[in-house]
């Protein structure tokens, strides 16, 4: 199979928001693009939104859908993650209905506990969004913006349905979506499922298992069942949380088949190789998806899935050092080895991965000889040389905006 990631952008192409009429979709269904994607249903009695994208992004979006259908009735929320329910206070009207799953407040809690933690690792991977956040909200009266979470009205477990003007709206919860209140939205009549970021933001890649930014991990297994949900459905057309609709039901079904066996290769092989004695490590450079399954890494990396799924499993002691036990760094001794090595003898040895292309060991001796003297010069330059080659070999979007943010940090430090 030719992968439809092959033909559809990346995460570096993810939209800012803009001033844009919504879009129309067929089936009396408009998008209005932005950093996530927010999507009208027309009926004949007012509007259902699914998904309301960032908070700053409200009134773009209540602008955006203030032709399609007269009031909002319903509000539907598809995951936790903030650019998916931002904006529902801006664009809930009065007696409009709020759902999302019943799991939704682990989510809540979750964004206000560890927001000080979780902000700062992520804003290095999202830097044009956030300048572009930036520039939206010079051009608003930020006082007006109501930034507290929006307390659904209905929530569920397995399945909730309704109808609104004539429409009928069915629900179900899809647990191994990047939340575990993840939920499809199924328009039986037209047989369009949305749903939201269930395969992450880049269809037809492999998920993040545990996003290097720091969230709860993924369960494999609910991740394969999720998909199985989306295969019964059978849905001609398939609306996620970015980019555009994938429209065939041939298409939607071998694409998602791939992703789900994909998924279920690597986790039956990583569990061979934590039988077999093989340790973490060995796991993440071994594991592979079989051939000819053509799914992309741009998004998620089946080595980082092959750890979340070892740990998941085993939990984060390794069996390898009575130090993994303790709260000492491995770094509290680095300017003891580089008393006894050397600085120049490590870094000798580091040049040397590095025309061998081995940039991973060579970080490992730079890492040791900056956490002995960040500042110095040799160091750094190696290390960005590392850093360099690593970039070069990559199309992730999150390796590559680590690199980048490591040269820089590099490049900058006296």
């Amino acid at each position: 199979m030719a992968g439809i990631h092959r033909q559809r952008p990346g995460a570096d192409h993810l939209a800012a928001a803009t001033d844009t009429p919504a879009v129309p979709l067929g089936n009396d269904v408009w998008m209005s693009p932005g950093v996530s994607n927010s999507y009208a249903v027309a009926t004949d009695d007012g509007r259902v939104i699914i998904n309301a994208g960032l908070v700053f992004e409200g009134y773009l979006r209540k602008k955006a859908f203030a032709d399609i259908a007269g009031p909002t009735r319903t509000i539907v929320i598809t995951q936790g993650h903030a650019d998916h329910w931002g904006a529902v206070n801006e664009l809930r009207e009065p007696d409009a209905q709020v759902v999302m799953h019943r799991n939704y407040r682990y989510w809540r809690d979750d964004n206000s506990l560890l927001m000080g933690y979780r902000v700062p690792k992520t804003a290095f991977a999202f830097q044009k969004f956030s300048d572009a956040v930036m520039e939206h909200l010079k051009a608003i009266d930020t006082s007006s913006i109501d930034f507290s979470f929006p307390e659904p009205t209905v929530t569920f477990d397995q399945h909730h349905e309704f109808d609104v003007g004539g429409r009928r709206f069915e629900l179900a919860w899809t647990p191994g979506g990047e939340t575990t209140d993840s939920l499809v939205a199924w328009l039986p009549e037209d047989r369009i499922l949305f749903t939201g970021n269930l395969f992450g933001p880049l269809f037809g890649h492999v998920p993040n298992l545990m996003t290097i930014r720091g969230d709860r991990y993924r369960d494999p297994v609910l991740y394969i069942e999720s998909l199985n949900t989306v295969l019964d459905y059978h849905p001609d057309t398939l609306i996620t949380g970015h980019f555009d609709p994938i429209v065939g039901a041939d298409l939607i079904a071998e694409e998602v088949t791939a992703m789900r066996d994909a998924m279920q290769a690597v986790h039956d092989r990583t569990a061979e190789l934590m039988n077999s004695g093989a340790d973490v490590h060995t796991a993440m450079r071994e594991v592979k998806i079989p051939d000819h399954l053509d799914v992309g890494e741009g998004y998620g990396k089946t080595s980082w899935n092959v750890r979340a799924i070892w740990e998941m499993y085993a939990g984060w002691f390794r069996h390898q050092s009575t130090t993994e036990l303790f709260g000492v760094s491995p770094n509290s001794i680095a300017v003891d080895v580089v008393a006894a090595a050397g600085v120049e003898p490590l870094l000798d040895a580091a040049r040397a991965h590095l025309a061998a292309a081995r940039p991973v060991e060579a970080l490992h001796l730079t890492d040791l000889v900056l956490a002995a003297n960040p500042g110095n010069p040799a160091g750094r330059e190696v290390a960005i040389d590392a850093h360099e080659a690593l970039l070069a070999r990559t199309e992730n979007f999150w390796e590559r905006a680590w690199f980048t943010k490591s040269i820089n940090e590099l490049r900058n430090t006296r």
